[in-house]
């Protein structure tokens, strides 16, 4: 089987266990998901299928959207809820003020990763240092946060929607909005409800995966994830030159296509530049 399903990841599972369960509900072992999500975390998880393995390098990169609940006045030694408290203030903040520093966080700014994490620094898991009770210095990293909007104010509970690039801790973003009110603050509660092209109302709760008997019904098929790009059909010829690798002239503007053969088969994801075609990833059955 081959195809790419979109999980609602439960609380409580890592990424990892959802990849590993899946290997025997799909029978392979050619699994792999697209952007991992801490296990407080719910949402959407892409799991690659069989030759759909072939297209996680290009979810690195793809945006996410999260809707996150940050609990301002408590400090948390994992920057969520789930950690140990490491100071509590009483919150006086106004939604006016809580308001007048999200535009500080917006655009490109710089992120210091947090000591829970599965960064590596000198071949050492940054979260294995942590749970010894270290902490290593660690640089900021620049990310991007494209839209940062408050869903709903209560005090000193606050929900966000957090669409952002590829690196961005949304725990780190809370602790550092309630260190820039002065009363800190945590991450109580984090759902990605889109990652890439996928989107939550897309995706299939984990429990249904693992009790249907047809699991292949619910992939979709890999080409979905770049359905942003526009598509062409080749001839017979170009689509030969194509399966053996080789770029070939044709009449296209400049840009990223997806590339399919004259039946409908999704062959490859391929740039065109100054009327020249190359493969940028195949993805056809040897």
């Amino acid at each position: 089987m081959n195809g790419i399903v979109i999980v609602d990841k439960p609380q409580g599972w890592t990424s990892q266990d959802v990849t590993a369960r899946l290997r025997r509900v799909f029978n392979t072992r050619r699994i792999g998901h697209g952007g991992t999500l801490d296990p407080m975390a719910t949402g959407v998880l892409p799991v690659f299928v069989g030759r759909a393995t072939r297209g996680v390098e290009f979810f690195e990169h793809a945006e996410k959207t999260y809707e996150a609940t940050l609990r301002l006045g408590l400090t948390t030694d994992t920057e969520d809820t789930s950690g140990a408290v490491l100071e509590e203030k009483e919150v006086n903040i106004s939604k006016a003020e809580f308001l007048g520093v999200l535009p500080k966080f917006r655009g490109e700014i710089q992120q210091i990763p947090p000591m829970y994490s599965a960064l590596k620094i000198d071949g050492q898991k940054l979260c294995d240092l942590a749970r010894k009770g270290k902490t290593v210095e660690r640089k900021p990293r620049p990310i991007t946060i494209f839209e940062l909007e408050c869903l709903e104010f209560t005090g000193n509970t606050t929900r966000l929607r957090v669409r952002c690039s590829k690196g961005t801790y949304i725990r780190t973003l809370c602790k550092d909005i309630g260190e820039a009110l002065g009363c800190g603050g945590c991450m109580a509660a984090l759902r990605r409800v889109t990652a890439g092209e996928y989107t939550i109302e897309e995706s299939v709760p984990l429990d249904s995966l693992l009790e249907t008997e047809n699991p292949e019904n619910y992939l979709r098929p890999v080409d979905t994830m770049f359905r942003n790009f526009p598509e062409v059909r080749l001839t017979p010829k170009q689509e030969q030159r194509c399966r053996n690798g080789n770029a070939f002239s044709i009449a296209l503007e400049e840009g990223t296509y997806r590339v399919y053969s004259q039946t409908g088969e999704f062959l490859a994801l391929s740039k065109v530049e100054s009327g020249v075609l190359t493969t940028i990833k195949s993805f056809f059955e040897v």
